[in-house]
C-alpha cells in the first residue's frame, strides 16, 4: 500500500526544500509526476486507524508552513 501527498506552495510560506526535508523525516520520498511524494507501507493491508494517524502527523509536520496538500492511500 502507498499513500501518495500533493503540496501547493505558498510564495509567503516555507520553501519546498524545507517541506521535503521535514516530509523526508516522517518516511515520505520525493517523486516526480502527478503526486509529490510517496510513502510506502511496505506491506500488502494497512488498517484504516493507521491512514488517519499518519494523515494527523502530516497535519502537525506542515502546520504553520503555509502550504496546502492532499492525501491519498491506493492499495
Amino acid at each position: 500500500m502507498k499513500t501518495y501527498l500533493t503540496i501547493w506552495f505558498y510564495s509567503e510560506g516555507a520553501s519546498p526544500l524545507e517541506v521535503v526535508e521535514k516530509l523526508r523525516s516522517m518516511g515520505f520520498e520525493p517523486l516526480r509526476g502527478y503526486h509529490d511524494h510517496v510513502y510506502d507501507w511496505g506491506r500488502k493491508k494497512v488498517e484504516l486507524i493507521e491512514v488517519l494517524q499518519l494523515a494527523n502527523k502530516v497535519h502537525e509536520t506542515l502546520k504553520g508552513m503555509k502550504v496546502i496538500y492532499k492525501l491519498e492511500t491506493e492499495e
